[in-house]
């Protein structure tokens, strides 16, 4: 039997443009570079908190304190729910058409998210999709978050899953980083970055969304 887990941001939600947005918007009241933003940003998708936050002291330790990152940080989620409440995020194309499939078709599924567990179970279910996973690790479960494969090995764990035999579907260069180096099998769908030379190794299959991926699971497994 084969398996498959999901990141959320960026692959069941078209959650990560629109939170860049909503980072952008409130470092406007910083002054801060916009293109270093987005590029300081893109960095942080697939990391926890803790890691984002480090990635942007790093960025912008020279123009803001500690507590000027926090207070960005939690001004761009207000904004965020503001803009996209729990009940109203964007769902990317063929999240619910995979996962019938994968139903279907006895092919179990789990997601593993850097986002805290809380968030995710919430969303998830607030969604409608809540019944379609066996189990959730969130990225608070971890002492070191995507590119690290600990997620992985965890949920791999928590879920009963091989991880030989385990499909992971990732947008993220940090996310396919984890899975890879956890021993699954990564599916990658590019949201903000295109993939590279590294990506293109490490992956087993690129494609352009969901559906794609749904068309090579049928394929292989």
């Amino acid at each position: 039997m084969y398996n498959v887990i999901f990141d959320m941001d960026g692959v069941i939600f078209d959650s990560e443009k629109t939170l860049l947005d909503c980072w952008i918007e409130i470092s406007k009241q910083y002054n801060l570079d916009e293109e270093l933003v987005r590029n300081t940003y893109i960095q942080c998708i697939g990391t926890n908190r803790n890691q984002s936050t480090k990635i942007f002291l790093n960025a912008f330790h020279h123009f803001l304190t500690k507590e000027d990152i926090k207070n960005i940080w939690n001004e761009s989620a207000a904004l965020f729910r503001k803009k996209y409440s729990d009940c109203n995020l964007p769902v990317m194309p063929g999240v619910t058409e995979i996962l019938q499939f994968l139903k279907s078709s006895g092919m179990p599924a789990g997601v593993a998210s850097s986002t805290c567990i809380q968030t995710v179970k919430r969303q998830i279910r607030n969604a409608g999709l809540y019944n379609y996973f066996v189990g959730f690790v969130g990225g608070d479960a971890v002492a070191v978050s995507k590119p690290n494969p600990e997620i992985y090995l965890l949920a791999c764990r928590e879920f009963g899953f091989e991880p030989a035999r385990t499909f992971a579907i990732e947008d993220s260069f940090n996310g396919i980083r984890a899975a890879s180096a956890a021993g699954l099998r990564p599916i990658m769908i590019p949201d903000m970055v295109a993939p590279d030379e590294e990506m293109e190794s490490l992956a087993e299959f690129i494609c352009k969304n969901l559906i794609d991926a749904m068309e090579y699971l049928k394929q292989v497994c």
